[in-house]
């Protein structure tokens, strides 16, 4: 697969798109666990991206200061805990393409096994927290088994994506262990977690993106 950076930006806005047609849901879900906020925090911060993306990131052809950039402007819009997290993941993400204008298997591959780590070394969650990691441990883990094994991009970023699906609703059987929905023990059961919900929103627009293509 050849992924040049303009199909980054338009992928980037393809996320913007459904963060906001998926807000209402994200603040329905979140009312449940927390302060009913999530869809909103994550459309300002999406919305912030959007307008990076129209201005200062319209013409960049560097894949890794698109993604850095996104990560850095996610993070200064969005004072929530969700903040740090997405901007290292798009940060990390970007060092792993930093400089290449168009992206193979490979370098999808480290992008997003970056991206996914970042996540993984900023947060002190673990899998089973009922947290946005539920989503993104088991997606990082099978893409960077799975394509080890096959070298192939579009078959291993499928199959982990069934893992990230797997631990986002799971967490509807889970406990909350972290945050403000902790308070909540056993009342937290039923729920699916709306951090593993935006997370999942975001990987699946891409394969969505990459088989429009």
């Amino acid at each position: 697969m050849n992924f040049r950076a303009k199909e980054l930006i338009a992928y980037f806005k393809q996320v913007v798109e459904v963060i906001e047609d998926k807000k209402d849901y994200l603040c329905e879900l979140d009312r449940k666990l927390g302060d009913g906020d999530h869809g909103v925090t994550m459309s300002i911060g999406w919305q912030a991206v959007n307008e990076q993306l129209n201005n200062q990131l319209a013409e960049e052809t560097d894949c890794g200061k698109i993604s850095s950039t996104a990560g850095m402007t996610f993070l200064n819009a969005v004072g929530s805990s969700v903040g740090p997290l997405y901007a290292t993941g798009f940060m990390r993400g970007g060092a792993a393409v930093k400089g290449k204008t168009d992206l193979d298997d490979k370098d999808l591959a480290d992008y997003w096994i970056a991206f996914a780590k970042g996540f993984r070394d900023r947060s002190t969650a673990e899998v089973g927290d009922k947290t946005m990691m539920d989503t993104l441990i088991p997606f990082g883990d099978v893409l960077e088994k799975t394509y080890n094994e096959t070298k192939d991009f579009v078959q291993s970023f499928s199959q982990a994506l069934e893992a990230a699906e797997k631990g986002m609703t799971s967490t509807k059987d889970l406990v909350s262990k972290i945050g403000r929905s902790s308070r909540l023990g056993e009342r937290s059961l039923g729920v699916q977690d709306p951090g593993a919900t935006s997370a999942y929103i975001i990987l699946s627009t891409f394969l969505d993106y990459i088989k429009q293509k």
